[in-house]
């Protein structure tokens, strides 16, 4: 278990410096900032991440902004979590939905907030601090801090 840790450590140290080196200024990452394999992190020309102390994302996290994405200090990740701070312009039916290009708003998640599996974030949604989304939720508005966000589908499911 300790080599398995180890490997993915320097993996991630390397795959750091070179999204610092490709990305610039435009990448703020702090202390202690870790990942697991299938990471990716796409900034477009004027999009800008800023990823606080102590953050962890697991397996094939994906966070891709367009405009700005901020995550707080101590804030985890679950498998496959996306942060996507736009969406796809699709209001002309006389035009491809790929050639109207897009909308695009801010994406802000609190300290030490737990985002489990399989969640994705959408733009324009803050997530205050000490949070916890539940796996599966697709999250698209305002939450509270100190919250829990459950998917109501798996508390049925739970509950038979």
């Amino acid at each position: 278990m300790h080599i398995y840790k180890l490997y993915y450590h320097i993996l991630s140290m390397i795959w750091k410096l070179l999204y610092k080196l490709h990305y610039g200024l435009r990448l703020r990452i702090g202390k202690n900032f870790q990942f697991r394999k299938q990471f990716t992190l796409l900034l477009d020309s004027k999009g800008v991440v800023t990823i606080g102390d102590n953050v962890f994302f697991n397996n094939f996290c994906t966070v891709c902004a367009l405009s700005e994405i901020i995550i707080g200090d101590g804030t985890i990740f679950g498998e496959n979590v996306k942060l996507y701070d736009h969406n796809h312009k699709y209001f002309d039916p006389r035009i491809p939905i790929k050639q109207q290009g897009y909308t695009v708003a801010p994406i802000h998640i609190g300290k030490h907030c737990w985002i489990g599996s399989n969640v994705t974030i959408l733009k324009g949604v803050t997530i205050g601090d000490n949070c916890v989304i539940g796996t599966g939720c697709v999250i698209f508005k305002y939450i509270p801090s100190n919250s829990v966000v459950i998917n109501k589908q798996n508390l049925e499911i739970l509950c038979k």
